[in-house]
């Protein structure tokens, strides 16, 4: 399932390659047909902003959405566990899942990155993915929210994941998250004192450069992000 590799490369830190495969991923989402013409039709922004915006502006908006915002951060367990030692155990149960689809994790990225899991779940089948996003529905239903709410383009990502999860709104669980209150990612104070706490690290960054944009340009090649174990 290319398409969710090339949603990953979406949510990634914006490059030249990213810029330079935009079409590529385009024509995997329509060609592969796994989300539907509204929710592709939703993602041209996204494309059009990624091809022909300044790679230094895009870059700054990535990381004031995703790394200055803990409300809108792409670590999924961020939103449930925060720093809590449930966090570590649910860490390890996605690292098995991992390992028994036949891949493992190799870099520092957490095993909740979402570009980490979507590439993941490139590997699997269509019920297979399902099952899993349906697992995160909740978290997916709040950043679609949260990013719509700031008039993001990557608001159409998280769509798209909602609609193809099938996740509920109106499960108790996505709306105890909708009812937090957002981060202010100027506010860098508070922020400070939010990331008091470092993250615990897992190796080499699988998303530096853009891996999953590398990826399209070798037709969907295995991801460096995660290696097939024999």
């Amino acid at each position: 399932m290319k398409s969710f590799k090339a949603l990953s490369a979406l949510l990634s830190y914006p490059s030249a390659d990213l810029q330079a495969v935009v079409p590529e991923i385009r024509a995997i989402l329509h060609d592969e047909g796994h989300f539907g013409p509204r929710k592709l039709a939703g993602l041209e922004p996204l494309f059009n902003w990624l091809a022909n915006h300044d790679l230094y502006e895009l870059e700054e908006t990535y990381v004031l959405i995703f790394d200055r915002a803990r409300t809108l951060s792409l670590n999924l367990f961020e939103h449930i566990h925060g720093e809590s030692r449930d966090r570590g155990g649910a860490m390890v149960d996605l690292l098995e899942t991992y390992r028994a689809g036949g891949f493992d994790l190799t870099g520092p990225e957490l095993p909740d990155h979402l570009p980490v899991l979507l590439e993941f779940l490139s590997t699997q089948t269509e019920p297979q993915a399902r099952e899993i996003l349906q697992d995160a529905g909740a978290i997916l239903v709040a950043l679609a929210e949260r990013l719509t709410r700031r008039e993001s383009p990557y608001a159409a990502v998280l769509a798209a994941l909602v609609d193809f999860a099938k996740a509920d709104p109106a499960t108790e669980a996505a709306q105890a998250l909708l009812a937090e209150p957002l981060d202010d990612p100027t506010d860098l104070a508070a922020l400070d004192a939010t990331y008091a706490e470092a993250q615990v690290m897992f190796g080499p960054d699988p998303t530096a450069d853009c891996p999953a944009a590398r990826d399209v340009l070798a037709r969907m090649a295995p991801s460096p992000a995660l290696v097939a174990t024999s």
